[in-house]
C-alpha cells in the first residue's frame, strides 16, 4: 500500500491572477503596471509559500521554460524536449553539456533558498557558460544585500539587479535574469525563488512601443516592462499550477491501486520533478518492473509520456 502525507495532498484549487490585472498589458502606464504586478504577485504568493505534493514538478516545469528561453539568448537551438533529454538521459555524475548545465542552473534556482554568496554565484556563472572574477561577484553579492535592505518594491529591486549585472558585463544577461528572480524572491520573502522572468524576455512585455526592438536591462522603460512581464509570468505560472495540480490529484487518487514494490518512490519522484525516466531503477524496482509500472500508470491516465519515443521514454504529470 502506498501512503502519502495527507498534509501535502491539498486539493484546494490554485489561485489565479485577476483578469483586470492582465487586461492592460504593455499599454499600461508605469503606475498601473506596478499596481497590476502587485496584484499578480499577491496571487502567486500563496503558491510560492505553499508546499503541495506537486510543488516540485511545478517548480521544475517553470525552470524548464526559463531554460528554453535561455537557449535563444545564448544563441542555441535546444527546445524544452531537447533540454529534458540532456538532463534526464545524462548518467549520474556525467557532464550534461552546455544546454543541460544551463537547465541545471535554473533547476537549482527553483529548489534552493534565495541566498546569494560569491561561492554560489561562481558555480552558477560556470553553469551559464560565463566566467567572472571572484572579487566582482563578491561586490555583486553586496549590492544584492543592499537591495534587500533598501525596502524597494520587489519588481523594481529585480529590475535594478538585472540592470546592474548588464552594466557590469553586457555579455552576462543570462545571469542578470537568474539574479532578478532570486532578488524578487528575497524581497517578497519567499522560501525559494520561482523561475519567472526569463520566460518573458522575448515576449511583448519587453518590446518597445513599435513592437520591434527588445528592451534590455537598464534601458528606458525597463522597470515598467518588468512589471508587465511579472503579470504575464504570474498568470502563466498559476495556470500551470492548476494543470499540474489536476494531474497530481489523479495520480494520488490511483496510488492505492498500485501494488508494485517501489511504486511509492516512483510516484513521489513524479510529484517532485518535471520528468522521470521510464527505465528508472531503484533499490526496490528493476528496469522491467519500472516499465510495467509506467505502462500501468499510462493506462490509468495518471501520467503522460513526454518524449514521443518508443524507447528511452520519459514520464511526467
Amino acid at each position: 500500500m502506498i501512503r502519502l502525507d495527507p498534509a501535502t495532498a491539498n486539493r484546494a484549487a490554485p489561485p489565479s491572477v485577476p483578469v483586470w490585472a492582465i487586461a492592460a498589458g504593455r499599454d499600461a502606464s508605469p503606475a498601473d503596471a506596478a499596481f497590476q504586478a502587485g496584484a499578480a504577485l499577491a496571487a502567486l504568493d500563496t503558491l510560492a509559500r505553499a508546499q503541495p505534493a506537486w510543488a516540485g514538478a511545478w517548480r521544475q516545469r517553470l525552470a524548464l521554460r526559463c531554460a528554453a528561453a535561455s537557449m535563444r539568448l545564448a544563441g542555441r537551438a535546444e527546445d524544452e524536449a531537447a533540454l529534458r533529454d540532456a538532463w534526464q538521459l545524462c548518467p549520474a555524475g556525467a557532464d550534461p553539456g552546455p544546454a543541460g548545465a544551463i537547465l541545471g542552473a535554473w533547476r537549482q534556482l527553483a529548489m534552493q533558498p534565495p541566498v546569494a554568496s560569491a561561492d554560489r554565484l561562481e558555480k552558477i556563472v560556470d553553469q551559464l557558460g560565463l566566467h567572472w572574477d571572484g572579487a566582482a561577484l563578491a561586490a555583486l553579492c553586496e549590492h544584492i544585500d543592499d537591495l534587500a535592505r533598501s525596502g524597494r518594491p520587489a519588481p523594481f529591486a529585480a529590475a535594478a539587479i538585472a540592470a546592474r549585472v548588464v552594466a557590469m558585463r553586457p555579455d552576462a544577461e543570462l545571469l542578470a535574469w537568474w539574479l532578478a528572480d532570486l532578488v524578487l524572491a528575497q524581497n517578497l520573502r519567499w522560501p525559494r525563488p520561482l523561475p519567472l522572468l526569463m520566460a518573458q524576455v522575448f515576449g511583448p512585455a519587453f518590446r518597445d512601443e513599435a513592437g520591434g526592438r527588445r528592451i534590455r536591462p537598464g534601458e528606458k522603460g525597463f522597470e515598467r516592462a518588468v512589471c508587465v512581464a511579472l503579470v504575464q509570468a504570474a498568470a502563466e505560472s498559476c495556470r500551470l499550477a492548476a494543470d499540474v495540480s489536476r494531474r497530481a490529484e489523479r495520480l494520488i487518487a490511483i496510488a492505492p491501486k498500485l501494488r508494485a514494490k517501489g511504486a511509492g518512490e516512483v510516484i513521489q519522484r513524479l510529484l517532485d520533478d518535471d520528468a522521470v525516466s521510464g527505465s528508472l531503477t531503484t533499490k526496490n524496482l528493476s528496469r522491467f518492473a519500472a516499465r510495467r509500472l509506467f505502462d500501468r500508470l499510462q493506462q490509468l491516465e495518471a501520467v503522460r509520456e513526454l518524449s514521443g519515443r518508443t524507447s528511452f521514454r520519459l514520464f511526467g504529470l
